[in-house]
């Protein structure tokens, strides 16, 4: 069992465990020394970059100073997208890149999570690896000193080149002159270059979220509230809208009418094209257990078929990595098109949909007929400890009750999250208000075992 890294990294509010200044440095040093090949003399080094938060100074301080401490050169990219760090650390062929960001959650939180030289998430035995070497103390004694300290750089040209790599992967015969379109930034790190690569592509863009302070990041605005770009688009007449998350690796989008379409809907746009013109490797789309049944039946209708994966987008990624497989992603909006990035990008993903209304001709309003959703509802219950509710007789014969009267017709998923204290409780079905019951029933029953404040 980790101790500190969850499925995206470590995460937590800001100066309380386990993301302390204390603890990040001590990150820093043992990822520094994981990273550092053994019997390799030349200078190795590490980028770092962060979203907007106001912890995010501290944060990075430290981990620069855990990483320089054992010999290792350190990149700042400044505020940046999480997959733009991950392209800057494979381009510049970087040991690994560092992302200082809790995401989509709110500003008094904050995280740290890696990528390998090849712009990867780690698999959960390097963040072992570097727990390990975190509590057993064994590098305490590791203290490099005179030429052989690290050093920090501050690379000041990241986000020009992160902009031209997105552009590129555009096609070129394509631009979007003539579209309108309202982008959220979330106050967060796409907050400069997301709305300069839509620009430069010809798109009028109404942008909102692209002024922060350090403390509204996430705050009433970006994907997980798409009711602000869905207002926005009514009220400019707008071709879509498009909302990025704090760290821009996720998106949500709306339609011109202003309808949420949401993460399984892409993937059932792109993936049903990606099929037509024989570009979805093995004819295969990687999701997670989460994305409703409506996106199995439309990729089977159009000639694929799906493999699910557990919820996290870095399980989707190594997936795809190790069968062959190019498109993945969650109902989240956490989008992998490996063709382009070795992680979810958002403003990739927004461009490759963006792409497709191009050379169909067609709005987002009708390419997203091409799935039909089940009725889904998600109940999150925050609890005390993360204990195995089927050892609760009560709950498990609650449970096994609603899956015999769904029977093939719909299914039930109870999972916790891997970032918060919560258990998560979703159920599709025909009937919305059934299910809905059904939901809130057995997260009444968790409450009074295991719930927290």
């Amino acid at each position: 069992m980790k101790k500190l890294f969850g499925t995206d990294g470590v995460r937590g509010v800001a100066n309380v465990y386990p993301m302390t200044t204390e603890m990040a440095m001590q990150i820093g040093r043992a990822a520094a020394h994981i990273f550092k090949k053994d019997g390799d003399t030349r200078r190795h080094r590490i980028v770092i970059g962060k979203d907007t938060r106001l912890s995010g100074y501290m944060i990075e301080n430290a981990l620069v100073a855990g990483i320089c401490s054992m010999g290792v050169d350190v990149l700042l990219v400044g505020p940046l997208p999480t997959p733009g760090i991950a392209n800057i650390t494979s381009s510049m062929r970087a040991d690994a890149g560092v992302v200082i960001s809790a995401s989509h959650n709110p500003f008094q939180d904050n995280g740290i999570k890696f990528f390998s030289r090849d712009g990867v998430k780690l698999p959960d035995t390097t963040e072992l690896a570097i727990e390990e070497l975190i509590f057993s103390k064994n590098i305490d004694s590791f203290r490099p000193t005179a030429t052989e300290v690290g050093k920090a750089y501050r690379i000041d040209d990241a986000a020009g080149r992160y902009i031209v790599f997105l552009k590129n992967a555009f096609p070129k015969e394509l631009d979007l002159a003539g579209m309108k379109i309202v982008l959220d930034c979330a106050n967060g790190a796409a907050y400069k270059v997301a709305p300069a690569v839509f620009q430069e592509l010809g798109a009028e863009v109404i942008t909102l979220g692209n002024k922060p302070n350090g403390t509204n990041i996430n705050a009433g605005c970006g994907s997980l509230y798409p009711d602000v770009i869905s207002e926005a688009v009514r009220a400019n007449g707008a071709d879509l809208g498009i909302a990025l998350d704090g760290d821009a690796d996720r998106v949500i989008f709306v339609d011109e009418f202003g309808n949420e379409v949401d993460g399984d809907h892409i993937m059932a746009i792109c993936a049903t094209d990606l099929l037509k013109r024989r570009k979805l490797k093995k004819n295969t789309l990687v999701a997670t257990v989460m994305s409703n049944m409506g996106l199995d039946i439309a990729v089977r209708n159009a000639g694929g078929k799906i493999v699910k994966t557990a919820v996290g987008d870095r399980y989707v990624v190594e997936e795809m990595f190790k069968n062959g497989y190019n498109f993945g992603g969650e109902q989240s909006g956490h989008l992998i098109f490996l063709d382009y990035n070795t992680t979810g990008d958002g403003i990739q993903s927004a461009l490759q949909v963006l792409a497709i209304m191009r050379r169909k001709e067609r709005r987002l309003s009708e390419l997203a007929q091409v799935m039909t959703a089940l009725p889904q509802v998600l109940v999150n219950v925050r609890v005390k400890k993360k204990k195995d509710i089927t050892t609760f007789p009560e709950v498990a014969a609650l449970i096994a009750d609603i899956e015999g009267k769904l029977n093939d017709e719909g299914r039930i998923l109870i999972r916790y999250s891997g970032t918060e204290p919560l258990l998560r409780i979703m159920i599709e079905g025909v009937d919305r208000e059934e299910i809905q019951s059904w939901a809130e029933e057995i997260a009444g029953l968790v409450r009074a075992r295991i719930g927290g404040e």
